[in-house]
């Protein structure tokens, strides 16, 4: 092949990937994702998985990545719940788990119009029936705890 002839080549395969790179420049991004806020629905308060799809999955995904339908519409991004005992050195950290489904951890992601805080639904949905409400955190967080990587 002569150098000209591969000179021309080059040149054209260049000015196809330009081509190219602009054209896919121009497209518009996709809109942002949005969060609907609706009403709590009532789940069964026995099956920690049925809360967690109930409650839980939209944002950090069916299997617990952080990867349902909500996530990237949130300003950060919902925790890999999979991973809670590995980033305790092995232990699943049930307290605090607790804690954060009760809405007494100080974290940013709950509490705020983005992420809501389950205690006062489950309170709500129990109409104040403390036993109840303790037993929907006690098996949402067994459910949480099922999921782990081992």
């Amino acid at each position: 092949m002569s150098a000209l002839k591969l000179y021309w080549i080059t040149a054209v395969a260049v000015a196809f990937a330009t081509f190219a790179v602009a054209q896919q420049a121009r497209q518009p991004a996709p809109p942002p994702a949005t969060i609907k806020h609706v009403p709590g629905q009532r789940s069964n308060a026995a099956s920690g998985q049925e809360m967690y799809t109930t409650y839980c999955a939209v944002c950090h995904g069916t299997d617990g990545t952080g990867n349902g339908p909500a996530a990237t519409a949130l300003k950060i991004p919902p925790v890999n719940l999979t991973e809670l005992a590995q980033k305790n050195n092995g232990k699943y950290p049930a307290l605090h788990v607790s804690s954060v489904i009760r809405g007494e951890a100080d974290l940013p992601a709950h509490g705020n119009k983005d992420m809501p805080v389950w205690g006062p639904l489950f309170r709500r949905i129990s109409q104040g029936h403390e036993g109840e409400v303790q037993q929907r955190i006690a098996n949402l967080n067994q459910h949480i705890e099922s999921v782990q990587n081992k």
